[in-house]
């Protein structure tokens, strides 16, 4: 039987639900109340997920891209800072910092994690850096030792930019609790989803209590009389989203499990079919939410890389394209950009420059397949690598 006529894996859909959400939008909806000043999801998802990533406060607020604006505001972030992000990522990570007139420096990445280069980023502080922002790409914990050490030295702030890393481990520590104000994303297709929606966490008090005025337009919760004590905006979540992202938080552990199982396997059949380098694993990231399955074909052109994931996708696999390096968009450059060329970034960056061509990823919702699934995905990848 060829590859493109195997029976493929019922892989589970995307976003997952069940009575769950349902029940849990009714309660929303029944309390009366729809907004977090008067209702309570919002309050009691705030504290369910601060405990399960092990933070002392979490923030829900409106979307992944919020949280990354909010905590770099309340750090300082603004007009003559600058903050040090991956060149691999998301243009989120550089556009909350550009939106609040800062501005963003890319570097590189490493070419086995796709995590932050922490050589890289100590050659780029300046006396401007106000933040360094770390990606844990797929759910893979950057290397929070030498980044803390590194930042620690330098006294510049760490704002994690967790958008993929719901429940993650360093060293046995949860993300939350690694000593650095953390951002989530609850986007349609993140590992808990509400469609869109996002979350901060905080090691203290006082950063959670200017960051809750932030978000709510300067305004205390106690307020009636319109005293905004700070600038802001509003980034409140409702009640709606909140209910259901209890529902989600309440899943994401087994889910989690499951996949940690998987990935081991899934990367180690990748890993034998040849020309296919899937991404690795730092002993002391102890747990791994796996937010996608990413692989790369070293050598491979962009043009030969989006074939092969067209052609994943037309054998039955959920398959997409990387990141593309985030001065490769012409919004990185609109306002907040370093006073270099594309060019120059891309000398700078060149892991950057090669995985934006030869990096492919698979949906999570893949990992939470079968060990007979992960077997079949494996040939179906070998087949299309074969025809490149």
């Amino acid at each position: 039987m060829s590859d493109r006529a195997e029976t493929l894996p019922e892989f589970p859909a995307w976003p997952q639900y069940d009575d769950a959400e349902r029940t849990a939008l009714i309660r929303a909806l029944e309390q009366g109340q729809w907004w977090r000043m008067g209702g309570n999801e919002v309050n009691s998802f705030e504290e369910e997920f601060a405990r399960a990533n092990g933070a002392d406060y979490a923030l829900a607020v409106t979307n992944g891209t919020h949280a990354l604006e909010l905590a770099l505001q309340i750090l300082g972030v603004g007009p003559g800072t600058e903050v040090i992000v991956p060149a691999f990522t998301f243009i989120s990570s550089s556009q909350a910092a550009q939106r609040l007139g800062a501005t963003a420096v890319p570097v590189d990445v490493t070419p086995d994690t796709y995590c932050l280069d922490i050589a890289a980023t100590e050659a780029a502080l300046t006396d401007r850096t106000r933040a360094i922002m770390p990606v844990h790409m797929a759910g893979h914990l950057t290397d929070m030792d030498a980044l803390g050490k590194l930042a620690g030295d330098a006294g510049v702030a760490v704002v994690q930019d967790a958008a993929h890393a719901q429940l993650a481990e360093w060293r046995g520590t949860k993300v939350g609790a690694l000593g650095s104000v953390a951002a989530f994303s609850f986007q349609n297709g993140k590992l808990m989803t509400a469609g869109e929606g996002g979350a901060v966490t905080f090691p203290d008090n006082d950063t959670y209590q200017e960051a809750f005025l932030r978000h709510s337009c300067g305004r205390p919760k106690t307020d009636r009389r319109y005293f905004h004590q700070t600038s802001g905006s509003n980034f409140r979540l409702n009640e709606f989203s909140a209910a259901v992202l209890r529902a989600q938080l309440d899943r994401l552990p087994g889910q989690v499990a499951t996949r940690e199982e998987r990935a081991p396997l899934l990367a180690s059949l990748l890993a034998d079919i040849p020309g296919v380098e899937p991404q690795a694993r730092d002993e002391r990231v102890t747990l791994n939410p796996h937010y996608m399955a990413m692989f790369r074909i070293p050598g491979i052109t962009e043009e030969k890389r989006n074939t092969l994931v067209d052609d994943l996708i037309a054998r039955g696999l959920p398959a997409f394209v990387a990141f593309r390096a985030i001065y490769r968009s012409d919004g990185f450059w609109e306002t907040g950009a370093p006073d270099l060329t594309v060019d120059d970034l891309a000398r700078a960056c060149p892991v950057t420059e090669a995985i934006t061509a030869d990096c492919v990823w698979l949906h999570h919702r893949t990992l939470l397949g079968t060990e007979d699934d992960m077997h079949t995905i494996a040939r179906i990848v070998r087949a299309a690598v074969a025809e490149l």
